[in-house]
């Protein structure tokens, strides 16, 4: 009887260290969304009340009681606006993902390339967007357009100097053993240098899709147009013109919340791709 009762009180142990581990992944879990979730609360519960006992005006300081009366009120300008910055957005991050990888796997494939045209890509990045959308408006007119392209060019950098960077960052003996088995340039860099950068070109979409949003909303501050054609940045222009500031207010959370919505979008495809493989998304998993 002796014999037979140490295995049952062995697997109550391991039954017990189960629970126990349990009930600290639980508590970590609760801790790790509960604690994001407690501090919105007090922030809203501060913004409501402190306009109401300082008496300041709607128009100046709106509450969150206002933003989101005026966001119901006004939901057949609101939706509309957001579903032009989406698509907008959408399509000027598909561009400056194309684009940008496209042009790194070919910088990286020619030494002398990169050292000729990624000083450059630099030269751009460094130029204020603001300074140069009135000439993409010219070229291309104000809309849609012009719009896409501001949207491209300030989500395109990001893409280029992570994708280059993670291009020329492969493991130098994996190299030399693609050379040992004779792989030609093309080869090695489909293979061995694009699926090594992925984390790195995971990286730079990520940062990008956010840049993208505020690209869509700042070309619509320059290039947008009414009509019902107006996205977001064209709505905050027109609010802060007629001092409709609740409005405005739910104009610009409206775009945080694609912002957010847009990065986990990405993130989780980024978790997709590298889970298998990759620490950084392995731990994501765990």
């Amino acid at each position: 009887m002796t014999v037979k009762s140490v295995p049952a009180n062995g697997e109550e142990l391991v039954a017990g260290l189960r629970d126990v581990k349990a009930a600290r992944s639980k508590r970590k879990l609760n801790l790790k969304y509960l604690g994001p979730i407690v501090a919105l609360v007090i922030f809203f519960s501060i913004w409501q009340f402190v306009p109401m006992i300082l008496d300041i005006k709607p128009f100046i300081l709106p509450k969150p009681s206002d933003i989101v009366a005026a966001a119901v009120k006004d939901w057949h300008l609101l939706w509309p606006a957001m579903q032009i910055t989406i698509f907008e957005s959408v399509i000027g991050f598909l561009l400056s993902a194309v684009v940008g990888i496209g042009i790194s796997v070919l910088l990286a494939s020619s030494r002398v390339l990169e050292i000729s045209l990624y000083p450059y890509a630099v030269i751009l990045q460094t130029i204020p967007i603001i300074a140069i959308a009135p000439i993409i408006v010219i070229w291309f007119g104000s809309g849609f357009n012009s719009i896409v392209i501001i949207s491209f060019l300030i989500g395109f950098f990001p893409i280029v100097s992570n994708t280059l960077m993670g291009l020329n960052s492969v493991d130098k003996n994996m190299g030399d053993l693609f050379k040992l088995y004779n792989a030609n340039k093309w080869q090695t860099m489909m293979k061995l240098r694009i699926p090594a950068a992925m984390p790195f070109i995971m990286s730079g979409l990520k940062v990008s899709c956010t840049l993208a949003i505020i690209g869509s909303i700042t070309g619509e501050y320059i290039a947008g147009i009414g009509g019902g054609k107006g996205g977001l940045g064209y709505a905050i222009t027109v609010a802060a013109v007629q001092l409709k500031t609740p409005y405005l207010f739910a104009c610009a959370i409206a775009g945080a919340l694609f912002g957010i919505v847009f990065y986990l979008m990405v993130s989780m495809i980024s978790r997709l791709v590298l889970k298998s493989w990759h620490e950084s998304a392995m731990k994501v998993e765990k």
